[in-house]
Parts: C-alpha cells; sequence; structure tokens
C-alpha cells in the first residue's frame, strides 16, 4: 500500500512540474513575440516609454495575451507575466478595416487616453474623470459627437452609458483608435476596462482584463511615459505596419 502510495505521489508530483514546464515555456513564447512585435515597429515607439502589447494568435479568436513593457537604455523590457485579455468576438480586424457594428477589435498602435473612474480615489498618476449618470460614449455614426466623450443632454441616438450596474467599467481608458480624426462609421467606444466574470470574455471591439491585472497596470502607468498599445493578430504584428 504504501508502495502505491509513494509512486502516486510522485506521478502527482512529475504530472505537476511537466505542467509548469509547459506553462513557463507558453508564457517565455509570449515575451518573446511581444519583444519581436516591439522590435519590428521601433520606429512607431519611438516617443514612448510603456507600452501594451496585445496580440492573438489567430485572427478570428476573442482571446488575446497583453504583455506590459517599458524602455530602458533605449531598449524595451518585460515588466510583468503575460496576462490573458478578452477582445471582439469576432477577433482583430484587419489594419484599416474596423467598421462600427463588426464587433471586432481594431488592428493598429494607439495612445491610451483618458481614464474614467467609478471610485474617487484612484492608485493611479494617471489623471482620471469620476463617472457619473450624465456620462455617455457616443457611437451613432450619424452625430457630430460620434466617438466621444459627453456629459449631460445629447441628441445622438446610439450612445453607451459609462455609468453602468456591474463593475465593468470600475476602470474604463480610452484607446484611442479613430479620434484623430474621428471617420464616422470607422468604430468608436474602444476602451481598456475590466471583464465581466472570472474569466475573459468576448467583447464589441474593447480589450478586457481582471480588476486585479488592470490596478497593476494603472499604478505602473506614468503620464509622462506616453502609455500606448499595440494590438492585432501576432502575424500582423511581427510583420510590422
Amino acid at each position: 500500500m504504501k508502495i502505491f502510495f509513494y509512486t502516486l505521489l510522485f506521478q502527482c508530483l512529475l504530472i505537476g512540474l511537466l505542467c509548469d514546464s509547459v506553462k513557463g515555456q507558453e508564457s517565455r513564447n509570449h515575451v518573446n513575440k511581444a519583444l519581436h512585435i516591439a522590435k519590428k515597429n521601433a520606429v512607431l515607439l519611438d516617443s514612448i516609454n510603456q507600452l501594451l502589447v496585445v496580440f492573438n494568435k489567430t485572427t478570428e479568436s476573442n482571446l488575446a495575451i497583453l504583455v506590459t513593457m517599458e524602455k530602458k537604455d533605449k531598449g524595451w523590457v518585460v515588466v510583468s507575466a503575460p496576462r490573458p485579455v478578452g477582445i471582439g468576438r469576432n477577433g482583430f480586424a484587419a489594419p484599416n478595416a474596423k467598421r462600427e457594428g463588426d464587433h471586432k477589435s481594431p488592428t493598429g498602435f494607439f495612445r491610451l487616453g483618458q481614464l474614467f473612474c467609478n471610485d474617487k480615489v484612484v492608485d493611479t498618476k494617471m489623471p482620471f474623470i469620476q463617472i457619473t449618470s450624465e456620462d455617455k460614449w457616443i457611437d451613432d455614426p450619424n452625430s457630430n459627437d460620434y466617438n466621444r466623450h459627453i456629459r449631460g443632454f445629447t441628441q445622438a441616438k446610439s450612445y453607451e452609458k459609462l455609468k453602468l450596474s456591474d463593475d465593468e467599467y470600475k476602470y474604463c481608458m480610452v484607446i484611442e483608435y479613430n479620434m484623430h480624426p474621428v471617420v464616422k462609421g470607422m468604430g468608436s467606444a474602444i476602451f481598456l476596462h475590466l471583464w465581466e466574470k472570472e474569466i475573459p470574455n468576448s467583447t464589441s471591439g474593447c480589450v478586457v482584463l481582471n480588476q486585479k491585472d488592470m490596478e497593476w497596470i494603472l499604478k505602473w502607468m506614468n503620464p509622462e511615459s506616453k502609455p500606448s498599445i499595440i494590438m492585432g493578430n501576432e502575424k500582423v504584428l511581427i510583420s510590422g505596419f
């Protein structure tokens, strides 16, 4: 009986070690891909010092990996373990192909902009706006306020309320897609925010992560470092823009 018990224990330990080894190798692969993406897009990233790299393996997948990086001595270093995130339910759009209502996340390099929060006090250096019931993000392509934040009355026929009954927008940071300039119909309301439950969920085009990871990122971010995001299918990003 003792021999059987110790044999079983040894097998369990061996399986655990093998699983850890596989996970470790997978994590290293994600890190290497993110570093390669940063290297291939060095010209785009020249003026920033903090970067989120978000990529999926197959274009249609709504699950992706987020790697946080910062620039040191003119080179990029990874500052935390790769994290799972959810993206558009139809994956990533091809470069310049994102459209309103396609349920895809845009591909490209974007600054991380305005932060909205439910709470009055947040552990971050980033400037933020506390959300009220009057805060809206306009997603009506026919509105002059398309893809903009409005507080108060709007004549837009469609918009997202930023004050929700759940915690999805407890922290909600604008990914500045289709904003400089705004082109009607090219997509709107692309945010970095919290996922709905305990695992990554798909979105209409946003990038979602869990609260613990979001709070770490917000604490790490520094506006002087011009936090930005590069996102898309790994093959597209590795090819470079």
